[in-house]
């Protein structure tokens, strides 16, 4: 095992990341065992109990060999476990060893390397940057409401009473406990999960609360993003301070990025598991079969049975929201539904449909895993981005030459403060892009968030359709002296707005920081 000083193991915060089906449980392992690590699972789908095969977790034996955390630890029937939550936990595991934070469960504590692997890349994020804003309680820079000075909770008591809730004192009425405070600063204490309910609403009615109170956040959501705008509207229901506002304070700390605040722990050293597409989607189909054979029909026979035959029955399953949202379980509703009702035939057709679907999801998630660590990694902006080094899964005869050795040469370097031989692998960003501009075309009848969404908008063969449509309209009731569309159908006028040539059809597009009106009609589209 390679020997550890004490000081390298605070140093050194060890991730994995890379698509499913790569081989990162399989190297968090090795590494582990080799280094004298304990890793950390970072994965939405593993904290539940339940569906052991569906969800891939490492088997018990292989937990024996490596100690793990954060797997089977959240009841099925939760719905509303969070990142915040996650990252909470997840922090407390790994903090380090001081004088005030010293326990026997620990990892620093134990002198050991963490080692963070999973698919769930927003869960990673959330521990690499600070970047979350816990809503459990009201806070002002850091404090509760209970300890700030007098003038700071009357500016929060100010803060929280706006139009907005006023006019909203209804619907929060039923949900909310209104408790007195220092100087009487009046802090609504949520006692049930206000994003869940508020996801209850249309995505239109959701989109004119938030561009009520917090109308640059809403700009740079879609309105038809209804976690995302769930999420905002809670933030400040149960902060009093607006989304945008938290994030304002945050990117104003030092170390702090356009995305993020600064990192948690200095120096990460991040690995990304990268394989060619054709040959892994032919491994998650193979990786399908074995689990077929290692009992998958009676693992989702039994939890259907268990926890979800009853919802179903009341017609009230939910498939967008905890261990329910699996990739696995959902594609094998109707066979499940069934079983038993139709006959042998129809029952081995849904079962097979639902095999397909169960390939073609997971090698469509492995594509969104793989543009995730792209996007949020390799393109991310600001100066707090630490260095992911690739390693090219091959055959797995290749695996020790091609993975685990570079692996160990990397760590260690980091363990022993050194450069690795290796360089690691960055891709340019733009600097000059908004990822959060709001863009209207109304040729369309769509909102269009971003600039390279816009951008790949107006190239598309759906845009195009509706600008040849349209100019045969123009041409059917005889318009000569308006200009004829072409792809070239947008000018930028001065003021930085996309206008089409067209009569009465505007392409418009609003910066962040001056949000579009989302009154009306105007924010009913679809994407």
């Amino acid at each position: 095992m390679f020997s550890l000083c004490e000081d390298m193991a605070a140093r050194c915060l060890v991730v994995i990341l890379g698509a499913t089906g790569t081989g990162k449980s399989k190297l968090a392992l090795q590494l582990g065992r080799t280094l004298g690590g304990e890793i950390l699972s970072a994965d939405s789908m593993q904290v539940y109990e339940g569906l052991d095969i569906i969800t891939n977790k490492v088997t018990p034996e292989e937990q024996q060999l490596c100690k793990h955390h954060m797997i089977s630890f959240v009841d099925p029937l939760v719905s509303n476990f969070t990142v915040v939550e996650f990252r909470n936990k997840a922090v407390a595991l790994i903090s380090f060893p001081s004088s005030l934070t010293v326990h026997i469960e620990e990892i620093f504590a134990r002198n050991k390397i963490p080692i963070v692997v999973g698919g769930t890349n927003y869960y990673i994020e959330s521990l690499l940057w600070k970047t979350l804003i816990d809503t459990k309680a009201k806070s002002y820079n850091g404090n509760t409401p209970q300890s700030l000075p007098a003038d700071k909770a009357k500016q929060e008591k100010q803060h929280i009473q706006t139009p907005y809730m006023e006019a909203e004192s209804r619907y929060l009425k039923d949900e909310v406990e209104v408790n007195s405070t220092l100087h009487g600063a009046v802090i609504p204490q949520i006692v049930t999960d206000r994003k869940a309910q508020l996801e209850q609403l249309d995505c239109q009615e959701l989109h004119r609360r938030l561009s009520q109170v917090d109308p640059g956040m809403a700009a740079k959501l879609h309105p038809n993003d209804k976690r995302k705008v769930a999420r905002s509207l809670q933030v400040f229901e149960e902060t009093g301070i607006s989304h945008s506002e938290h994030l304002r304070r945050q990117q104003a700390e030092v170390g702090s990025g356009p995305l993020n605040g600064p990192l948690r722990y200095p120096k990460p050293c991040i690995l990304w598991l990268h394989m060619d597409q054709e040959a892994l989607d032919k491994r998650l189909s193979a990786r399908v079969d074995q689990m077929l054979v290692d009992g998958l029909l009676a693992e989702l026979q039994d939890f259907h049975r268990r926890y979800n035959q009853q919802k179903v029955s009341e017609n009230s399953q939910d498939y967008q929201h905890g261990i329910f949202q699996s990739i696995g379980f959902k594609e094998f509703h109707e066979y499940l539904v069934t079983e038993g009702t139709c006959p042998p035939e129809t029952s081995a057709v849904l079962l097979q449909n639902g095999i397909q679907a169960l390939k073609q999801a997971t090698q469509k998630y492995a594509r969104k895993q793989n543009k995730w660590v792209r996007n949020r990694f390799l393109k991310r902006p600001g100066p707090n981005v630490p260095p992911v080094y690739c390693l090219e899964v091959k055959e797995p005869t290749d695996w020790e030459e091609s993975v685990l050795k570079p692996a160990l040469q990397i760590v260690s370097s980091f363990l022993q403060e050194k450069e690795p031989a290796a360089q690691p692998l960055r891709m340019d960003c733009e600097a000059n892009e908004n990822r959060r501009s709001h863009h209207k075309c109304e040729l369309c009848n769509r909102i269009i968030i971003g600039d390279r969404e816009w951008a790949a908008h107006i190239k598309s063969k759906s845009h195009r359709h509706h600008l040849k449509k349209r100019q045969r309209d123009l041409e059917a009731v005889e318009m000569p002296d308006h200009p004829k569309l072409t792809d070239r159908d947008h000018i930028r006028t001065e003021a930085g707005d996309d206008v089409a040539l067209t009569a009465g059809y505007n392409l418009t597009q609003t910066d962040s920081k001056n949000p579009a009106p989302t009154a009306g009609n105007d924010l009913a589209s679809t994407a």
